[in-house]
């Protein structure tokens, strides 16, 4: 990868005050990089690079991804956009600009630089899936007109997007679908099932379940996905993908719930809603593409995952009192 007159690479990230996005510039920070962290700040926390704040090798910028981006840099990671429903769906519109006009102004951006380009999308392109697990030729099940697809669809446009910039402009590009990922600095109120049931968990209220709590998910802690980001984006060119990073072992909710109870001590109890619309029943990656091309698969525990979350939520709800 190229390095800048000082011998850094020089990275930028969008949606880099997130969850997911954080946690990658703390790796990038940590090999040397020089990092600019974009973020509109719509759901990222200033908090969570409140610790890079100072660094010289570190610089933030409030700016809309919907908007072009004049900098210089030597690789970019697209991680901008709202990622949970509670938070894609309060902003549908923008939410789909986000992802189709976000990733016209970056692959425009890292055209013009002829920079390799990382695109973050999601195993929700697979919608309610007829095959499992999922692999990255299967074209998914995807409502284009329901509550999701907001985010379904612009993550698959933005993913078209891409591929075309790499079949008409040979530009580089690696492009990852993230399954259900937890960790430390999750947002607490963003509606994504292990963060809802620690919360609802640590304040002994009832742990809300959609449906009968036997559709399941595949969840992967944060450490075991980034290893993946990295291992696909310094893989060699010719491989764009997409592919799956996730942990292939699958849970029900229901179970989910139970653990997390059983890990806080708590006194909640298990309450029964109904099922969102166009809710997938089943979410499981297949990662054979992964072990293959990148020699990665998932090593941290659900059990320990939870440990290390489950503590970060307790230290924020202790600050919060």
């Amino acid at each position: 990868m190229a390095r800048n007159a000082y011998g850094r690479r020089r990275t930028l990230v969008t949606g880099g005050a997130g969850f997911l996005g954080s946690h990658l510039i703390d790796r990038l920070i940590a090999r040397g990089d020089e990092v600019l962290c974009v973020d509109n700040l719509f759901t990222g926390d200033k908090r969570n690079i409140d610790h890079l704040s100072g660094h010289p090798r570190f610089e933030f910028m409030r700016h809309d991804v919907c908007f072009p981006l004049f900098v210089e840099v030597d690789e970019i990671w697209n991680l901008a956009c709202p990622a949970s429903p509670i938070h894609y769906q309060h902003d549908p519109v923008q939410t789909t600009k986000t992802s189709v006009h976000g990733a016209i102004n970056m692959l425009g951006l890292a055209k013009r630089l002829g920079v390799r380009i990382f695109q973050a999308s999601t195993s929700e392109v697979y919608g309610d899936p007829h095959v499992h697990p999922q692999t990255e030729d299967y074209w998914g099940n995807v409502n284009p007109i329901g509550a999701r697809s907001c985010y379904d669809e612009g993550k698959r446009c933005a993913e078209t997007l891409f591929f075309d910039y790499h079949r008409q402009c040979g530009l580089d590009i690696k492009v990852v679908r993230i399954f259900n990922t937890y960790g430390p600095r999750m947002h607490p109120a963003d509606g994504r099932v292990v963060s809802n049931f620690i919360m609802q968990a640590l304040r002994n209220e009832p742990i809300t379940i959609y449906g009968d709590g036997s559709q399941t998910r595949s969840f992967c802690y944060v450490d075991d996905l980034l290893d993946g980001f990295l291992a696909l984006m310094d893989s060699e060119p010719g491989r764009p993908g997409p592919v799956n990073i996730g942990n292939p072992v699958e849970f029900t909710i229901k179970e989910l719930a139970e653990q997390v109870i059983a890990m806080t001590g708590s006194r909640s109890q298990l309450v029964n809603k109904p099922l969102p619309q166009d809710d997938p029943l089943q979410r499981k990656p297949d990662i054979s593409l992964a072990r293959e091309w990148l020699g990665w698969e998932p090593k941290v525990q659900l059990a320990q995952g939870l440990e290390r979350t489950i503590a970060y939520f307790r230290t924020l709800a202790a600050a919060a009192d």
